[in-house]
């Protein structure tokens, strides 16, 4: 992969992130279901894990209230770990926490 197309893919990640916090990209089940893989999951800030109907359903109820702010982002790198397969890094600075948490995801 050359540098050009690989820094298309950063840019068309970077607008999305945090993926689930970007409202414009859809808010329904469906739309959720179609931005993630049927054996999605991720770690929370807690270190638990999370599967995918989980993520979805507390997104469901958590679109129903304003977004509290605009949650963010800089920092962004990404590395192709294999064909069409990319991991995204950024800093993501939350409003009223002291330091930015650093995110991954592929």
């Amino acid at each position: 992969m050359n540098d050009a197309s690989i820094e298309t893919v950063l840019a068309d990640l970077a607008v999305r992130e945090p993926i689930f916090h970007r409202r414009e990209f859809g808010t329904s089940r469906e739309a959720l279901e179609a931005m993630t893989e049927e054996n999605f999951w991720e770690i929370g800030a807690s270190g638990r894990i999370y599967h995918r109907d989980f993520v979805i359903n507390n997104l469901l109820e958590h679109y129903k209230q304003p977004e509290p702010h605009d949650w963010p982002c800089r920092e962004f790198s990404i590395r192709l770990l294999a064909e069409g397969l990319y991991q995204l890094s950024y800093v993501l600075d939350e409003p009223g926490v002291r330091r930015g948490g650093r995110r991954s995801g592929g």
